[in-house]
């Protein structure tokens, strides 16, 4: 059976709101009611989020197909980018950059890129080993430590090329009997299901 990873779709980027607390844009909103009408969102038994609103919002969503209630999922924030607060997205994406390619270095006072990998493997793994294999699951958080969790099932260095494309709304899929990468980065609406 199959678990996800899924990161929030597009955001109302509010420059005066602490980064955590962004909500869904109407696109965010809407993109996350289509993938609702999947088969597989109906076939989730159980939905884990960050703590952040975005990703409380698109899991909630994603909960009312499937009828299950979002468990808040400790550690699974984003990685932890205040020291620099707000970033205009030029300047963000550079440092997004510099993240990935030094993954044991901190940009300017963040979160470093393996200590974040440790974090969000730690709370997936801490999940799965008590979690029924049987049972369709899904993590809903952010990109960047869904790379970096991306890049621990697929055993292969940190790297920005492992990163989602288009900013947002995508999963991977992932096998629960062993861990292994299912499929890579696929928008949300548009994944068609686990094939076994």
């Amino acid at each position: 059976m199959f678990g996800i990873y899924l990161t929030h779709p597009q955001i109302r980027i509010e420059p005066d709101v602490p980064v955590p607390r962004w909500g869904l844009s109407d696109v965010g909103v809407a993109r996350s009611e289509a993938a609702a009408q999947c088969d597989w969102a109906r076939a989730l038994t159980r939905i884990l989020s960050s703590d952040e609103t975005k990703a409380l919002e698109t899991a909630a969503i994603l909960a009312r197909a499937s009828d299950v209630e979002v468990a808040v999922l400790e550690h699974a924030g984003e990685n932890d980018r205040s020291a620099t607060g707000f970033l205009v997205p030029d300047e963000f994406e550079k440092a997004a950059n510099w993240f990935f390619a030094h993954p044991e270095e901190s940009f300017h006072g963040w979160e470093r890129a393996i200590d974040a990998q440790t974090r969000i493997v730690t709370a997936v793994s801490a999940i799965l080993d008590e979690h029924d294999p049987a049972r369709p699951i899904a993590f809903v958080g952010h990109g960047g430590v869904g790379t970096l969790l991306k890049c621990h099932l697929s055993g292969v260095p940190i790297a920005r090329s492992q990163d989602q494309p288009g900013g947002g709304g995508n999963l991977f899929a992932f096998a629960l009997a062993d861990r292994s990468l299912a499929c890579d980065w696929t928008a949300m609406e548009l994944w068609q299901g686990w094939q076994q």
